[in-house]
C-alpha cells in the first residue's frame, strides 16, 4: 500500500480524469437515488441500466463514444416505460420486463457483432464493467454538463417529486402533472444511470445509485440530509475504489490492475451493511423508508 500516495498517484492524467468523472458520477446518482428508494422504483433504475448496456454496445459497434450509447439508449428506454406504465404499481413489472428483456437481447447481438468486425475482445468488459481509467478528455465536459442538468432537473423539481413520491393522489388533488414530473424524473434517472455505467459499467450501475441511498435513508431523519449522506458516501466509494485500483497494478500477481468497479461495489456494499449497526439502545428503520420524514412542507 505504499504507492498509494506516492507523487505519481494525483500527478497522472488518467487518474485525475478518473476522480473529476467519477465525483460526477457519485453525487448525480447519491441525489438521484434517494428518489428513486422513495418511490419504490430501483426495478425500473436497475432495467435503465440494463438498457444502457444496449446503448453502450451499439455505440461500440458503430464507432462512437459509448457515453452517448448509455445516454441515448437510457432515455429512450425511459420514455418507453414512463408510456407504458412503469409509474403505476400493476404496470410496472411489466412495463420493466419488457424492455428489459428486449433491451439484453440486442446488446448481446450488438457486442457480437461488433467483435467480429473490430476484433477487440475488451469491449465487452468495458460496457459491462467500466473503464474509468481510459475515458477521454474530450467526453469529461459532455459527462460534467450531463449531470450537472439532471441535478438541476431534480433541484427544481425536489417539492413535486417529494410530494408525488409520498402520495401521488394528494399530488394530483393539489393540481400537480403527476406524469410529467414523472417523465423528468425518469429522465434524470436515465442520464445517472448512463454516467455510473461509464465509471463502473452498465450491469454495476445499480450498486451506485441504490446502495448510498438507501444507506443514507437508513441514518437519516429526512431526505435532505439522506441526499447529502448519499452523495458523500457514493464519493467516498469511489474515489477509494479508484485509488485501490490504481495500488492493486502492483500488488500480486504484479502488472495486472483490478477492476474499479470491484472495489468501488465493494465498499457500497460494506456500507450499507454497517448501517445495520446500531448503538445499544438505539433503533434503526427497518427499511430506508421508515423513520424518514417526507413531508412536503
Amino acid at each position: 500500500m505504499h504507492y498509494l500516495f506516492e507523487p505519481g498517484l494525483f500527478s497522472s492524467g488518467p487518474v485525475r480524469t478518473a476522480l473529476l468523472v467519477g465525483a460526477v458520477v457519485a453525487i448525480t446518482s447519491g441525489v438521484i437515488g434517494v428518489f428513486t428508494v422513495m418511490r419504490g422504483q430501483s426495478f425500473a433504475g436497475h432495467s435503465l441500466a440494463d438498457v444502457a448496456t444496449t446503448g453502450g454496445s451499439g455505440a461500440f459497434l458503430i464507432g462512437v463514444n459509448q457515453f452517448w450509447g448509455f445516454l441515448v439508449a437510457g432515455v429512450a428506454a425511459a420514455a418507453v416505460m414512463e408510456a407504458i406504465g412503469v409509474q403505476r404499481r400493476r404496470g410496472r413489472d411489466v412495463a420493466t420486463g419488457v424492455v428489459l428483456g428486449a433491451a439484453l437481447g440486442a446488446a448481446a447481438l450488438f457486442l457480437y457483432l461488433g467483435t467480429l468486425r473490430t476484433a477487440t475482445t475488451g469491449a465487452s468488459f468495458s460496457v459491462l464493467f467500466g473503464s474509468i481509467f481510459v475515458i477521454s478528455p474530450d467526453t469529461v465536459p459532455a459527462l460534467v454538463a450531463s449531470g450537472v442538468i439532471a441535478l438541476l432537473v431534480v433541484a427544481v423539481l425536489a417539492r413535486v417529486l417529494l410530494l408525488t413520491s409520498v402520495s401521488p393522489d394528494l399530488a394530483r388533488a393539489r393540481g400537480v402533472n403527476v406524469r410529467l414530473v414523472g417523465i423528468a424524473y425518469l429522465a434524470a434517472l436515465a442520464v445517472s444511470v448512463s454516467l455510473a455505467a461509464v465509471a463502473i459499467g452498465a450491469v454495476l450501475s445499480t450498486a451506485l445509485l441504490i446502495g448510498p441511498s438507501a444507506t443514507a435513508l437508513r441514518i437519516t431523519k429526512t431526505p435532505g440530509r439522506a441526499m447529502a449522506v448519499s452523495a458523500l458516501a457514493g464519493l467516498v466509494a469511489t474515489w477509494l475504489g479508484i485509488v485501490l485500483a490504481y495500488d492493486s497494478y502492483y500488488w500480486p500477481p504484479h502488472g495486472r490492475g483490478w477492476p474499479v468497479s470491484f472495489f468501488v461495489v465493494a465498499l457500497v456494499l460494506v456500507g450499507y451493511l454497517l448501517s445495520y449497526v446500531r448503538p445499544r439502545g438505539k433503533r434503526v428503520p427497518r427499511s430506508p423508508h421508515e423513520g424518514v420524514e417526507c413531508s412536503p412542507a
